[in-house]
């Protein structure tokens, strides 16, 4: 139970809404156009959630090999830092993961089409490259890019045209928010291990331009998440989707709780970031899904 309990810690549960929230939108904007089959939003998922944990174990390898993960870390306890997971085993089962959404990714292009094929292999390769590789996306304040295009615009974007076999600007203007909302959840991060990571050579965003700029950050992608959404409901009357303004103020207390929070509190600001992230997609798929 113990080892599988730091496998699970691994994976980083907290951070999984960005993997369910654009495949949740994505075919909920889809069902307009008809009836859904299921296996193709399964497989969907299923390819999101083993790119997604595939990335964390990546990073929690890779951080360690680059020392970016030290006892002066004040986020949640890394397994390789902390010798409950061998390297080596962590970086064969991320491998592996990334393998295994290769293989379900077949399925898809089977399904809609050699582009998928591209699509797939662009997210795995960039999945590892987040922290792995001569050149680390996370390590030269390209995170930031990587989660807004990849967990918010291709993951959505993505899901609908498997479903549907085509894109619209719409899909597009409900990726952009997930995307934002989800690299929220990487600002709080990077915000809390601001020293840790620039003791290490890790130039995130909050490292090369400070907290101030990351609190300014945070609150601007809020915002334009909400903004991008009133655009979608203004060019589709979906207005049912404006349900998911209802988040608005929870989003608010959280650039509130950014100002005054430091240290480990932080932690529960980035657990509460992914919940206003899974909330938000909820409550925009529903209404989606009434509008139709």
């Amino acid at each position: 139970m113990g080892l599988l309990t730091n496998w699970i810690a691994a994976a980083r549960p907290k951070t999984l809404p960005a993997a369910i929230a654009p495949v949740l939108v994505g075919t909920a904007e889809a069902s307009h156009l008809g009836l859904i089959e299921a296996w193709p939003v399964l497989i969907c998922m299923a390819f999101a959630l083993f790119v997604q944990i595939a990335t964390n174990l990546a990073n929690d390898y890779f951080d360690f090999k680059r020392g970016a993960d030290t006892e002066d870390r004040l986020g949640p306890e890394r397994m390789v830092a902390s010798g409950k997971i061998a390297p080596e085993m962590m970086f064969r089962v991320a491998v592996g993961l990334f393998l295994l959404a290769f293989i379900v990714g077949l399925s898809i292009v089977s399904y809609r089409g050699s582009e998928m094929l591209i699509v797939g292999i662009l997210a795995i390769v960039f999945g590892y490259t987040y922290t792995g590789g001569s050149y680390p996306l996370a390590y030269h304040g390209l995170g930031d890019v990587f989660v807004v295009i990849f967990f918010g615009l291709v993951a959505t974007m993505g899901t609908y045209y498997v479903i549907v076999g085509d894109l619209s600007w719409s899909v597009f203007l409900l990726g952009l928010p997930l995307g934002l909302l989800a690299n929220n959840i990487l600002v709080v991060n990077n915000y809390r291990d601001k020293e840790t990571d620039e003791a290490a050579g890790k130039r995130t965003l909050v490292v090369r331009f400070g907290r101030a700029f990351a609190r300014s950050q945070y609150a601007w992608q809020l915002a334009g998440a909400y903004f991008s959404l009133s655009v979608y409901v203004g060019l589709t009357q979906s207005f049912w989707a404006c349900l998911a303004l209802a988040t608005i103020p929870m989003g608010t207390k959280l650039i509130v709780e950014l100002r005054d929070t430091r240290g480990p509190a932080l932690n529960g600001l980035l657990g509460r970031s992914a919940k206003l992230l899974l909330a938000f997609s909820a409550l925009l798929a529903l209404g989606i899904a009434f509008s139709g």
